[in-house]
Order: structure tokens, then C-alpha cells, then sequence
């Protein structure tokens, strides 16, 4: 059978053919997952046949899409035992290529995207994703074509410019940057020049590069699942890839139907995922005047926004956001506590498991994964500029029993 056999629509179960580029549902604009025959796979892929290969995200490639890979070694990144919570990991993202866990899905994305044959790719991106195009595609000899918010850091607007993508700096946030791509969409260029849309979950493979973080935690802890994963949530594609590879990771008899308790961290400054949590919703609202320092989780209302929701329901976890002060202040710690300078939002789950921990929803007994979404040398700019003291913290309010503002 081919890898993978089609596409599944989250939304409605529609399938559709996996032979061609995809992008959402046509139906009802769901999000559509990739498939495989699992109980085919499961011949000949154990944990045993991981052993030999190479550590990277593609040591997973019979359970990733069959396609020559364009790689620059990105995945299997380190999981550190923190030296503070004796029961706690840290997931450090910020060790791949380009500085991001963003080089896993787009490491898939422009993969199947050369596979395709296609010349031109464009992305709304808050930062570090734009960067992980732009290397990429450079990689693999495609276009990227970049939108990004004028005031992301700095050192995203240089990396793209070295690659040799072409970059259009918007005024506003990350949901008027893919305005811009829908605008280009109705032009007659698009279909004739063999231009796609790589934004986040608007094609299904991002998705299978991100997915490749959970095969990594199962077999970095031994093929048994944590008790709880905090992750950083703007677009939440990790989060929506994590919770697909344990159900695959569970038919392929690697684990059991045990799950991470998913919590998903926010900003104060824009916490549409936890808004809706604490409102008990199962979409969320468009956040007006989004505004925090930690640039890729300024994203106003994330595509994939049932889903997450869905996932922190199914797996009893939650959402919680954390102020700009509490986040740098994190970031410090990380530093001079784990020797880890983490980017502003993967210190953000910092936060939140402090947070967790003091309301008892952990326990320190608790094996509890933390991910650094990124390397902190990203967000020098930013880090110089600001300071905890300097940080604005709006009024605080309960949510879901966690005291953290949004």
C-alpha cells in the first residue's frame, strides 16, 4: 500500500486521495489528516527496528509519507532531566535546524511539496516558521515566499533574507499576513505558476513532521507515555500531531491506550484557546489587540482550533496562559537553573507547570514533559529590549481553577 494510503477530513470522515496536493476539506474546510494501513506496518516496524537508524525525525519514515526527504537533520532532539523537578523533561526544540521546532513540519511540508512538483510555496508566519520555509525550500530549490508581521525578531527576518526567499513585511498581526495569501490565491498566477499554501494545518503534512515529536517522547522514555506534556500553543499543529501519533504509536502496539494529560500554554496578551476552555466552548473567538513578546503565540485564532480543544477535553487536561513578565522570567530561569536559553515560549511552560504544580494538578511525583519550542538566541532583540520589571501583567482571573490572567 502506498504511505500514505489518503486523507481523512477531521470534520466530517470524508477521504480523499493522497497521490496530490491537498489542502483543507472541501466540504466543510476540515483539517485533513494523513492515513496509513497501521496493521500492514506493524510486520516489520518495532522498536527494535528504530535501533540502528539515524536519529532524526525520519528514522520514523514508515509512518511518515513515502517520499525522498528534504532533511537538514532535523528531530530527535534532546530530552533533559531537569535539574530542579526530579520528574520532569525537558523536550528542547530549540536544537534543530534553524532554531525551531518549525523545521520538523516544514522539513515534511517541502518534502512532499518537491515530491509534487510544485515551484512557489507561501506562508503567514509569526517568525520561526518563515525561517524553516525559507531553509527548506532553499534545500529542495523551490520559491518561498514569506509574510510575516513587521516587528517579528529580527533575527527571523535576516535568516529568511540569507535564504533567498522573498519577503513581504505586513503591518498587523500573523491573520493579516494570510489575508495576503488568500489574496494571491484569486489571482490567475497561482494555479498557473504552481503556488501552495503551506500555512499552518491548511495542507496535512506539517502535521506528520510535527507528529514525529510524540514517537520521539513514547521512545526517549522508554516506549511508556508521560503523565502530562505542556506545550506552547499558537497554530497548536505540535499539539494536533502529538495526540495522532500516540493513536497511531497505541494500533501499532507500541503503547497502550494510556495518555499525556495535554495542557496548552498561552500568552495573557492572546489566549484565544484559553478563553474558550474557560468558557467551555469548542471553538474559539477572534482575539482582538493581540499583543506579547513571545511572537509565535501571537496568533489570534488557530485553524486547528476544535481540535486542541478536543484534545485537552479527551486527554483531561487544560488551558492556562501565562503574563509577559512571567515568561521572562522564566526564560532566566531556565537559563541560570538548566543551562537551557530557551525561547519566550517554550519558557512559557515553565509557567505553567509552576503554576500546576502549586494548584496540585501535578504532583512532583508526575512525569511531566515540558517543550522548548525554540532556541532563545532567535529573540535577542527581544530579550535585550525587555525586562521583567519593564513587562506589562494585566489584572488576573481564575481559569479553569489555574490563577493566570488572559
Amino acid at each position: 500500500m502506498p504511505r500514505p494510503t489518503d486523507l481523512q477530513c477531521t470534520r466530517c470522515g470524508e477521504h480523499y486521495p493522497a497521490d496530490r496536493p491537498q489542502t483543507v476539506c472541501p466540504k466543510d474546510g476540515g483539517i485533513l489528516y494523513a492515513r496509513y494501513d497501521l496493521p500492514a506496518i506493524k510486520k516489520t516496524f518495532s522498536p527494535a527496528s528504530l535501533l540502528p537508524l539515524t536519529p532524526t525525525m525520519w528514522r520514523y519514515d514508515a509512518v511518515l509519507p513515502e517520499a525522498t526527504p528534504v532533511t537538514l537533520g532535523e528531530g530527535f532532539t534532546p530530552m533533559l532531566r531537569s535539574r530542579e523537578y526530579p520528574n520532569v523533561f525537558i523536550k528542547d526544540e530549540g536544537l534543530n535546524p534553524t532554531g525551531s521546532f518549525k523545521a520538523r513540519g516544514l522539513s515534511a511540508a517541502v518534502t512532499m511539496a518537491r515530491h509534487f512538483g510544485l515551484k512557489k510555496l507561501a506562508i503567514p508566519s509569526a517568525g520561526n516558521a518563515a525561517g524553516a520555509l525559507a531553509a527548506y525550500a532553499a534545500a529542495a530549490n523551490i520559491e518561498a515566499h514569506i509574510f510575516m508581521p513587521k516587528d517579528v525578531p529580527i533575527a527571523n527576518r535576516v535568516e529568511c533574507d540569507y535564504y533567498g526567499a522573498h519577503v513581504t513585511l505586513v503591518d498587523g498581526l500573523i491573520s493579516d499576513c494570510a489575508k495576503k495569501v488568500a489574496e494571491l490565491k484569486e489571482k490567475p498566477e497561482w494555479t498557473r505558476d504552481g503556488w501552495f499554501d503551506v500555512s499552518t494545518t491548511k495542507e496535512p503534512y506539517r502535521v506528520e513532521g510535527k507528529k514525529t515529536m510524540g514517537y520521539e517522547v513514547a521512545e526517549q522514555l522508554g516506549w511508556k507515555l508521560p503523565d502530562g506534556i505542556i506545550y506552547p500553543t499558537g497554530g497548536g499543529v505540535g499539539l494536533l500531531g502529538m495526540w495522532k501519533a500516540f493513536d497511531e504509536l497505541e494500533q501499532l502496539g507500541f503503547v497502550g491506550p494510556e495518555r499525556p494529560e495535554m495542557i496548552s500554554i498561552q500568552s495573557s496578551g492572546c489566549a484565544p484557546i484559553v478563553k474558550a476552555w474557560d468558557e467551555g466552548r469548542t471553538t474559539s473567538e477572534m482575539w482582538t489587540n493581540a499583543s506579547t513578546l513571545a511572537a509565535g503565540l501571537r496568533v489570534p485564532k488557530p485553524y486547528g482550533d476544535y481540535l486542541i480543544l478536543d484534545i485537552l477535553k479527551q486527554s483531561g487536561g487544560l488551558a492556562l496562559a501565562a503574563t509577559d513578565a512571567e515568561i521572562l522570567a522564566a526564560t532566566r530561569h531556565w537559563a541560570q537553573v538548566e543551562g537551557i536559553f530557551a525561547a519566550p515560549e517554550g519558557a512559557a511552560s515553565l509557567v505553567a507547570y509552576q503554576k500546576l504544580l502549586a494548584s496540585n494538578f501535578f504532583t512532583a511525583e508526575d512525569t511531566v514533559v515540558l517543550f522548548n519550542t525554540g532556541s532563545g538566541l532567535k529573540y535577542l532583540d527581544v530579550l535585550d529590549d525587555a525586562s521583567v520589571e519593564r513587562a506589562p501583567t494585566p489584572a488576573s482571573r481564575a481559569i479553569a481553577g489555574i490563577i493566570g490572567p488572559y
